[in-house]
């Protein structure tokens, strides 16, 4: 997922073709994570890359954003974090994929949509068009129609217990501490949880246990 996202982003700057990018998966995965250290590790190798990030319910203003920056002489990811579209949302999933199908209101060449989601298809499978009196195979295609829109589709899921312990092993050694396995597998038990978030959490503790500045 990182060489693919860097990549893509690369050549974005780089003012090549790329693609919109859905990050789906696992809570605490790293999703959002990886956009943000994506945009700083190009910018640090001095690609002229900016991060745009739009708030959920703001989505709507994304053409006056569009036109604000489509005539500037950089590039730019724009960033909707956690998207969902809840009962009744359906309007601006609808919208949204307009924009990525193009038209008057696109995005500009020098922008792509960067948006994270916790399920692949983004839109609820309680849609309110299941209300009406339409064939289920419908339903399903719109609910898809969205996510079909984004170039890169990368999947997040939860990590197995030997990938998460690794995770914390990894901020162990930064701090210069040692850690018992068996200790951090209880602390993610107890969160019923294993992922990035969680092994940072378990960090922090485990900072605070050795009186380590992070």
């Amino acid at each position: 997922q990182k060489a693919v996202l860097l990549e893509n982003s690369r050549r974005l700057a780089a003012g090549l073709p790329a693609h919109d990018a859905l990050l789906w998966g696992a809570r605490g995965a790293g999703k959002s994570a990886l956009v943000k250290a994506t945009i700083g590790a190009l910018q640090d190798e001095g690609a002229d890359l900016a991060l745009i990030e739009v708030a959920n319910d703001a989505l709507a203003d994304l053409p006056d954003l569009f036109a604000r920056i489509g005539g500037l002489d950089r590039a730019f990811v724009i960033f909707a974090d956690d998207l969902g579209f809840e009962d009744g949302g359906t309007s601006g999933a609808r919208m949204l994929r307009s924009l990525l199908d193009g038209g008057a209101e696109a995005r500009p060449n020098n922008a792509r949509l960067y948006v994270t989601a916790n399920r692949r298809h983004i839109v609820p499978r309680d849609m309110s068009e299941q209300d009406s009196p339409i064939n289920p195979r419908d339903v399903v295609d719109d609910r898809l129609a969205l996510a079909d829109r984004f170039g890169l589709s990368l999947g997040f899921h939860v990590c197995d217990q030997a990938t998460y312990v690794e995770m914390v092993a990894g901020y162990a050694r930064a701090m210069g501490v040692e850690f018992d396995p068996r200790d951090a597998i209880a602390w993610a038990t107890q969160r019923g949880s294993r992922s990035g978030r969680v092994a940072w959490q378990y960090a922090v503790e485990l900072a605070g246990r050795h009186g380590v500045k992070l």
